[in-house]
């Protein structure tokens, strides 16, 4: 994106490319900036978090146009409610959480009806169930195999998870983000974003088995 002043949340007619080297102020002096009306500092957030966002976004919809529209969304929202930004957060978790719900609400919308146990009920089970939670704990060789054995097929299986499971398997293994980062973002549990993990990478196994 060219350096020139644009109206918040304006996104590039392409698909980011290699994101800007992070140089210049940290995000809370710019954040300050904006909210007194300088339109360069929210442009050089913009370009300092818009490629990570549009990656959450595109991995959650595989769809361009979608993920597109919504990382700008998610600027314009941003930039309306920095006088709501405490500070609590990071401001990059706290712009991933606006972008994630924006997202999420989106899939919502466009989800069919579903019968089945809710997704409540799968955390549940599985933050509770004692063999799960010994294999969730930590990094083990199967949780190696089973990530190098899904490249391929990947996509496919991603889109056929529900959307929160979809969303831990991209903010930990696509954007590395730990867990109690995406607790922090998914406002849940630590517990809950392991036990989702787990799900997750589970249902891809099951998903790609004849690929294994």
């Amino acid at each position: 994106m060219a350096h020139e002043t644009t109206h918040p949340g304006s996104v590039p007619a392409q698909a980011p490319g290699t994101p800007a080297p992070d140089t210049g102020p940290p995000d809370e002096a710019l954040v300050q900036r904006a909210r007194e009306g300088d339109l360069d500092a929210f442009d050089l957030l913009m370009r300092r978090h818009q490629e990570r966002v549009y990656q959450v976004i595109y991995h959650m919809t595989s769809h361009h146009e979608d993920a597109r529209d919504l990382t700008q969304e998610t600027f314009i929202t941003a930039y309306h409610a920095l006088d709501r930004f405490r500070g609590d957060a990071a401001f990059g978790t706290w712009l991933y959480r606006i972008a994630v719900n924006k997202t999420l609400n989106f899939l919502e919308k466009k989800r069919p009806e579903r019968s089945g146990p809710s997704l409540n009920d799968l955390d549940a089970h599985a933050e509770h169930d004692p063999d799960l939670v010994a294999l969730i704990t930590e990094q083990t060789p199967r949780r190696e195999v089973s990530l190098a054995e899904l490249r391929q097929k990947l996509n496919e299986a991603m889109m056929k998870l529900s959307e929160k499971h979809r969303l831990v398997v991209i903010l930990h293994e696509v954007q590395g983000m730990s867990h109690e980062e995406i607790a922090r973002i998914m406002d849940c549990s630590v517990g809950t974003v392991r036990s989702r993990l787990f799900y997750a990478r589970q249902q891809l196994q099951a998903y790609l088995s004849d690929y294994l």
